[in-house]
């Protein structure tokens, strides 16, 4: 037989054989892949991996740090009309960069930011040939990836995407409310009772905290919450729509950690470095600073009456506080006009109250509903005036919803108020997940249990900082002294701390002139509250036993703190730069606010008399001989 036949005829052998053993084995198994993201600083920051399931064909994500598990391996995948891209991948590739990227921030924990991340593009196929694309970035302080669908892949029927916590790991969680206003309680992980929570929920585990976030929100998509199964430790992803609308290429929101140890997680901007650059190119106009809210001072009849508006006008000025905001009452009092009149507006005695309070360096700024501002018509009948008036912001309310319809009607909102040069204060609303970097007029959300509700607790308030607040400005609205039934009640002191805890562009104070007269050490530091803060520094706490933070303004730094249990002398690491300095303490007494001041050198301890459920506030300043206050002249 010719040489060439025999090696036919063995290649023919060779294929019959493997065909049988095909035939007889079946298909072999396909092994797991696995790839690393790692940040800037892979020994200190987190790290992702990404798992690839060879048989199912599922992605998970796990996150540690330190060589510690901070989020089992979660799934990781999107539902849409053509696919189910949650199994059956098969990969294609990657694509790494760096992202370098540096803002300056109109509000939050501090002006200049540098956001550094690494990025991977993992590119995959699923079935009917559908293309995903997986992105996922690292920073020092957060993981976070999101899904990039290409044209065609239809509306998104959901995601499987979820976060398994180690069981036992300790969890501060509100259930899910539609404006985001409910307690944070603590359980565990596993323990947690069956039910939906807010999305933005703090675990401790052995690699640190992590706090889930979300991101670049916007209307193309649908607000997220937590949905949650008592006896496991798996925190899935639910959105508000069933069905989330898309016509072309779609890149969904930010899933979002932000991770590491408890400062670092306070002190984040992470979900702020994720959101897309400034879309306000003249930033000029845009001035935050504190705001006596005459809601809680005056009620209803306040926003009715023009002469007391300007009373309010008058104490602002006096207190140096840039702003005072008219809340409901003002545009729905029967008796002024009638507001389906086309010309209602030159009934308004707003443009009275906004020359007077010219003359006296105040803005005026506005509550106005929602329903009136839900259309492109009413946008249109309500904005352009409020500018013509001199009016210098909004207090838009009631939205009530994070569907995507509501997301759009924001994105319409945000353009139009910077378009006529309107700050921007939301309440009843989403939350800012990274909406203050794109739209830098938004001083404010509410998204809060807060200052005007009766049901708050001191454990409430010793988690805000490490949960809300983490992820952007709450409008709180302290400093109500006169209410009794705000949960420090037996503390001024922690009441005047609270205006430096919470973070908020426009930081609306909510006591009445007479509250405040009547605690002259209170007033006189509530007028030096800056209007932006430098930096930011957690110096003590655990969410829902404690917190102090520090926020620098220039040379000085402002500190407040919240305390849960009886009274005690709390040991607070004065972590700021070396040196001595002055610390001014407002405390406590036996009959009204005191005031201590105390000499200590920056990381000493500073020991701190509190009272039970109460708090202290404090301005630090460098020491030199002879000074005796950190009040500025």
């Amino acid at each position: 037989m010719p040489r060439s036949y025999r090696r036919s005829a063995v290649a023919f052998l060779l294929c019959g054989v493997l065909a049988m053993t095909l035939f007889v084995t079946g298909p072999a198994q396909a092994k797991d892949s696995a790839w690393t993201v790692r940040g800037p600083s892979p020994h200190s920051g987190p790290l992702a991996q990404l798992r690839l399931d060879g048989a199912s064909g599922a992605l998970a994500l796990q996150v540690s740090r330190g060589g510690r598990t901070v989020i089992e391996p979660s799934p990781v995948g999107i539902v849409t009309e053509r696919a189910d891209l949650s199994h059956g991948l098969r990969y294609l590739g990657r694509h790494d960069r760096t992202v370098v990227e540096r803002y300056r921030s109109t509000v939050g924990k501090q002006r200049s930011r540098t956001a550094r991340m690494t990025e991977t593009r993992f590119r995959f196929r699923g079935g009917g040939n559908a293309r995903l694309d997986l992105v996922v970035r690292v920073s020092d302080d957060g993981v976070a990836y999101r899904y990039d669908l290409p044209s065609g892949s239809g509306d998104v029927l959901g995601e499987t995407s979820a976060f398994t916590l180690p069981p036992d790991a300790a969890a501060w969680l509100g259930d899910y409310r539609k404006d985001n206003e409910n307690l944070f309680k603590e359980y565990t992980a596993a323990t947690a009772p069956t039910g939906e929570y807010m999305a933005q929920a703090l675990f401790e585990t052995g690699g640190g905290y992590a706090l889930i976030a979300e991101s670049d929100l916007t209307g193309r998509y649908s607000a997220a919450r937590l949905t949650h199964q008592q006896g496991m430790p798996t925190y899935r992803i639910g959105l508000w729509d069933e069905r989330v609308e898309s016509d072309g290429p779609l890149s969904t929101p930010w899933r979002a950690l932000i991770v590491g140890d408890l400062p670092t997680v306070t002190q984040s901007t992470f979900t702020d470095d994720l959101a897309p650059a400034s879309r306000v190119a003249d930033t000029s106009w845009i001035r935050p600073g504190p705001a006596l809210w005459t809601w809680l001072a005056g009620g209803k009849p306040a926003g009715q009456s023009l002469s007391m508006q300007k009373g309010y006008v008058d104490y602002a000025a006096q207190r140096g506080w840039p702003y005072v905001v008219v809340d409901a009452g003002w545009y729905f009092d029967p008796d002024q006009w009638d507001v389906t009149d086309p010309d209602w507006q030159r009934n308004s005695w707003i443009p009275q109250l906004v020359d007077y309070a010219r003359e006296r360096q105040v803005g005026i700024q506005v509550w106005i509903h929602h329903r009136d501002l839900d259309t492109a018509e009413e946008r249109e009948q309500w904005l352009p005036t409020l500018e013509r008036w001199g009016v210098k912001g909004v207090k838009i309310d009631f939205m009530d919803s994070e569907s995507q319809e509501t997301l759009r009607w924001y994105d319409e909102i945000l353009k139009d108020t910077a378009a006529h040069h309107l700050l921007v204060n939301f309440h009843g609303s989403t939350i800012p997940k990274g909406i203050q970097r794109t739209w830098p007029q938004v001083m404010s959300m509410e998204g809060v249990n807060g200052e005007e509700k009766r049901t708050n607790t001191p454990q409430h308030l010793a988690t805000l900082p490490f949960t809300r607040n983490v992820i952007g400005s709450m409008d709180f609205t302290p400093g109500a002294f006169h209410r009794p039934e705000r949960p420090n009640a037996v503390s001024d002191a922690g009441e005047v701390g609270l205006s430096v805890l919470y973070e908020s562009g426009i930081q609306n104070l909510a006591g009445t002139p007479e509250s405040y007269d009547a605690r002259p050490l209170a007033r006189r530091f509530l007028e030096q509250i800056p209007a932006t803060w430098d930096r930011t520094r957690l110096l003590a706490g655990r969410p829902g036993e404690s917190a102090v933070l520090a926020r620098a303004s220039g040379s000085r730094w402002f500190i407040g703190g919240t305390f849960t249990g009886p009274a005690h002398t709390a040991e607070v690491p004065l972590r700021l730069e070396p040196g001595r300095w002055l610390v001014d303490l407002i405390l406590d007494g036996p009959d009204g606010l005191v005031r201590k001041p105390t000499v200590v050198r920056g990381g000493q301890t500073l020991s701190v008399p509190v009272a039970a459920d109460g708090g202290f506030a404090a301005i630090a300043c460098r020491w030199r001989p002879g000074l005796s206050t950190c009040d500025r002249p």
